[in-house]
């Protein structure tokens, strides 16, 4: 029976890099894409790297029932995981690999049991994920200061998780990560 692998962490933490490389490991996984009521940026493709919808799609569909879980992050700006995805994905055979936020990943974990495996991506400390959110050049400072406070309240919903992956050294957290999804996807 194919599983859910949950993914969770602050902004800056290297998730995403970690999800990217578990993506590549030839294990029978495949991404869920999320939905969002943004533009589409740049080259952004629907159903590639998001489902686009408009503000009011968006909300009919919360109204429907159609979301495992969604969040507005500002006003007309959602972001959430429809059920027909990773029902979509299911049903096809594979496992799912869903990159969150933390309250979401609680909840799909709460939904799935124990087909699913949640896990939290921790940066190393609060000063280190402001170094990273710096480095990458794409933040004002008030941004990136909303950022950190954000990040310290995702933090503490780490204890929920069934995995927390300390990222302080990419190649053992990589390490880590692959031993863990692996072993989960190949208990029955």
């Amino acid at each position: 029976m194919p599983k859910l692998i949950i993914f969770s962490a602050p902004s800056g933490s290297g998730k995403s890099t970690l999800v990217c490389y578990l993506l590549q490991q030839g294990l029978p996984l495949q991404f869920s894409v999320s939905a969002t009521s943004r533009e589409a940026r740049g080259k952004e493709k629907h159903g590639v790297e998001y489902y686009f919808l408009s503000p009011a799609e968006f909300r009919e569909r919360i109204a429907k029932g159609e979301f495992l879980e969604y969040e507005e992050v500002y006003t007309d700006k959602f972001y959430g995981t429809l059920k027909s995805e990773v029902d979509r994905i299911l049903n096809e055979g594979n496992n799912v690999v869903l990159d969150v936020d933390c309250v979401g990943g609680v909840n799909i974990k709460k939904i799935y049991a124990n087909r699913a495996l949640s896990i939290f991506v921790m940066p190393p400390s609060i000063d280190e994920l402001r170094q990273r959110l710096e480095k990458r050049g794409t933040d004002k400072p008030e941004v990136i200061e909303a950022r950190l406070k954000k990040a310290e309240y995702e933090m503490s919903f780490a204890p929920q998780f069934d995995k927390i992956i300390l990222n302080d050294d990419f190649d053992r957290a990589k390490t880590e990560m692959l031993k863990t999804v692996r072993n989960f996807i190949e208990d029955n």
